[in-house]
């Protein structure tokens, strides 16, 4: 086991790691930008090094500065988060010249998946379904045009290299092409400096129901059943719950082999999340994040299974700590985002917190790094905290959860908050009828 752990984030995800740290007997070294000095990870960790100002290059993804830090506190490993340098293949091809442990796959699996196209290539040679459309990047109209043509109209366009929304383009037809592959193009060159787009059939009304599995890199993994996170904004998750109102225990166990079994076969090491659209009874791969991810926590309270512990126990060599047949799935969890953004025009909103009161009671868990007094800075991503409510079935966790937003406080900015609130009324959140269209169609018509 790692004597230190370096967490290489900021926010809810850092103390997530570093309270799993502590949980594990390992002593944690926080790093932070100026803006982040009175953060509470920071406050907690055994020790604490600055690496820059505000602005992320210059500090969170400031690569030398990170291994910097490393070597004068003598860190042994080091858990990147979520975001900022957690799928950067440069940044664990470093670590391990230094000798120092990344908390995560290795380099060549993050670069595999982190290619849209080759991820896709891959997973179609490992049996995991996938959305018809281009074999690989798509370069001109004219293949533009043969490819929609074969699979059928309408298709979108996506940036290889890209994900959050950027540089995703749907043409309805013909006339639509030209004019969507040309905007997606742009704007995924501008976005991660590669053009590289391909083409793949657009589905109308899809859930996103994503799978997530451990590997030990030796040739075994396990997958923890899945989570429905089709409640989004701008291809952004909002709300996520485990497990998806919409799958049967067949239809769960049947894609949860057939995904771990495929990372089984890729020798893949630790966390990773298999990405899915399903329409009519069918999956459709659309990518897999080689990371832990932000709704990590109803997978948690379903299966009663510590990710990040298993993330460093792999990591460490010390091998998967569960076996399949060991895990078992308990009631229904929803996890809503809170973040610090006006709840109908999301605007971001910075400031000081002048009063911060989380709920609580049985089966209610707030994941979150603020508190009173704490001033939000304006550089980073807006979440400021996480509410996860457990229970019996997914009623009992809409209840819990309508109980727990009444009583989460947080004065001085505004949050989305009052979003959940009223969603948490509405008969389609209720029945667990949505897809990943329906909270922009919601918002359109509240505006």
């Amino acid at each position: 086991m790692f004597q230190k752990v370096l967490i290489a984030n900021r926010g809810e995800i850092a103390l997530r790691i570093l309270r799993a740290c502590k949980e594990l007997g390992i002593q944690t070294v926080a790093v932070h930008s100026t803006a982040d000095a009175d953060a509470m990870h920071v406050r907690l960790a055994d020790e604490s090094v600055c690496i820059g100002p505000p602005a992320s290059r210059e500090s969170y993804l400031n690569i030398h500065q990170i291994v910097a830090a490393c070597e004068i506190t003598g860190a042994d490993a080091i858990h990147p988060g979520y975001g900022f340098l957690s799928e950067n293949a440069k940044f664990a091809d470093i670590l391990a010249a230094h000798n120092i442990t990344f908390i995560g796959p290795s380099a060549e699996h993050i670069r595999i998946m982190g290619d849209k196209i080759e991820a896709k290539r891959t997973a179609k040679r490992l049996g995991i379904p996938v959305v018809p459309g281009s074999e690989g990047g798509v370069t001109d109209d004219k293949e533009a045009a043969r490819i929609a043509g074969e699979i059928g109209y309408p298709v979108i366009i996506k940036a290889a290299a890209g994900g959050g929304g950027r540089g995703m383009k749907v043409a309805r037809g013909p006339e639509d092409l030209s004019i969507a592959l040309s905007t997606a193009r742009t704007e995924a060159g501008a976005a991660f400096g590669d053009d590289a787009v391909y083409i793949e059939k657009y589905l109308e009304k899809p859930r996103h129901i994503e799978v997530q599995v451990m590997g030990d890199g030796a040739g075994k993994a396990v997958h923890l059943g899945e989570r429905d996170c089709s409640l989004q904004r701008r291809h952004q998750k909002v709300w996520e719950e485990a497990n998806s109102p919409a799958l049967n225990a067949e239809e769960r166990d049947k894609i949860g082999m057939t995904v771990a079994n495929a990372i089984a076969d890729l020798g893949y090491s630790g966390a990773g999340t298999i990405e899915f659209l399903y329409e009519g009874g069918e999956f459709y791969f659309i990518e897999m994040n080689t990371r832990l991810q932000v709704e990590h926590p109803v997978t948690e309270a379903v299966t009663g299974i510590d990710l990040v512990h298993e993330q460093i126990r792999v990591a460490s060599g010390s091998g998967l700590s569960v076996r399949q047949k060991d895990i078992q799935f308990n009631g229904h969890a929803i996890e809503c985002r809170i973040n610090a953004e006006d709840p109908r025009t999301f605007t971001p909103s910075p400031g000081t917190i002048d009063h911060f009161h989380t709920p609580g009671g049985l089966g209610v868990r707030v994941d979150s790094g603020v508190y009173s007094g704490y001033r939000i800075p304006p550089y980073y991503d807006s979440l400021i905290g996480k509410l996860i409510v457990h229970g019996r079935n997914r009623v009992e966790a809409l209840m819990r959860l309508r109980r727990a937003l009444d009583e989460f406080v947080v004065d001085g900015i505004k949050t989305t908050l009052p979003l959940f609130q009223d969603l948490i009324g509405n008969p389609d959140i209720a029945n667990g009828d949505y897809d990943i269209h329906w909270l922009e169609k919601y918002l359109a018509k509240a505006d």
